[in-house]
C-alpha cells in the first residue's frame, strides 16, 4: 500500500531537505525579485483600470443631460457646453493612459467636474461620485504598481 508521501520512510526528510537546499517555495520571491500581483502585466491592468474609468465616466455625463434638463431645472447652455467638453476630455484622456501624466490629468479631469458644480448641483454630485470612483482606481494603482 501506498500513502502520502510525507508516510513514505525517508521521503519526507528529503523533501525537506530539497526546499532547505534552496529550492523555490510557493510565495517566494522569484529571479526578477517579488511580484507584488498574480497579473501577467500589471502595468497594462492598471491602464485598463483608469481608461475604463474615464470612458464610463464620458458615458455618464453624455446619459445625464437629458434627465438633468427634465428634473433637475433649469440646465443651461453653458452646463451643456462644459458637460459636452468634460465627455470628450474623459474619451481623449482614456486613450493617452499609457502617457505618464495622464493620471495627473485624470485628477485635475475630476476637479473640473466638481467646479462645474458651479452650474448645476447635480454636476457637483455626479463631481463627487467619480472622484471617489477615481480615488479609488488611484489606490488600486498604487498597490498593484507600487
Amino acid at each position: 500500500m501506498t500513502g502520502p508521501a510525507d508516510d513514505r520512510p525517508g521521503q519526507g526528510a528529503q523533501a525537506e531537505g530539497a526546499q532547505a537546499e534552496g529550492a523555490p517555495t510557493e510565495g517566494a520571491p522569484t529571479e526578477g525579485g517579488p511580484r507584488r500581483s498574480g497579473l501577467r502585466n500589471p502595468d497594462k491592468a492598471v491602464r485598463g483600470l483608469g481608461a475604463g474609468t474615464l470612458a464610463l465616466e464620458a458615458l455618464v455625463l453624455l446619459l445625464a443631460i437629458q434627465p438633468i434638463r427634465v428634473v433637475g431645472g433649469d440646465l443651461g447652455g453653458a452646463a451643456v457646453a462644459a458637460i459636452v467638453a468634460l465627455a470628450v476630455a474623459c474619451v481623449v484622456l482614456a486613450g493617452q493612459m499609457k502617457r505618464p501624466w495622464a493620471w495627473h490629468a485624470g485628477t485635475v479631469l475630476q476637479g473640473l467636474l466638481l467646479l462645474s458644480g458651479l452650474l448645476h448641483w447635480s454636476l457637483f454630485a455626479l463631481g463627487v461620485i467619480f472622484a471617489l470612483v477615481w480615488a479609488y482606481a488611484l489606490h488600486v494603482r498604487r498597490v498593484i504598481l507600487g
